[in-house]
Formats: structure tokens, C-alpha cells, sequence
């Protein structure tokens, strides 16, 4: 098994309400220094190894997990660098 991370975020460009909302509530808070929030997801896999592993997540984030048009992901294998 191989652990397989994909974090997934708004493409620039696209407007993000639940980031701006956090960066507004961080300037009530006193937190000015805060020039943008983007929010994103963070997903875990635990995958049987293969000889086409990157390819096949891959083609699982086209399909399911992002939707291309208006986000952009990037998979990060255990061990890989």
C-alpha cells in the first residue's frame, strides 16, 4: 500500500467567498498583516502500488476528485520526491 496526497485549490482567478470571508473575520480579529486567503482540500489515499499509480490518480482528480475547469491539484506520492 502507498499513502497518495492530492491537495486541490482554486485557480487563480477564481473568485474564493469562503476565503475571503476568513480574511475578513482575520482583520476583525486584528490580524491586518493577512493580504489573501485562498481555501483548498487536502486528500488522503492509501493505494495499492502499481506500475501506473501517478497516472491513475491522476485520472481519478480529472474524473472525481477536482474539477479541472476551476481548480488545479497536485498528487504527492509517500516516498517520491
Amino acid at each position: 500500500m502507498k499513502k497518495v496526497q492530492v491537495y486541490i485549490t482554486l485557480k487563480q482567478g477564481v473568485l474564493d467567498p469562503q476565503g475571503k470571508a476568513i480574511q475578513t473575520s482575520l482583520h476583525s480579529l486584528d490580524y491586518p498583516e493577512v493580504e489573501d486567503v485562498r481555501v483548498g482540500k487536502y486528500i488522503e489515499l492509501q493505494v495499492e502500488e502499481g506500475p501506473d499509480l501517478e497516472k491513475r490518480v491522476t485520472q481519478m482528480c480529472e474524473q472525481l476528485l477536482a474539477n479541472p475547469v476551476i481548480e488545479d491539484y497536485r498528487i504527492e506520492l509517500e516516498g517520491a520526491r
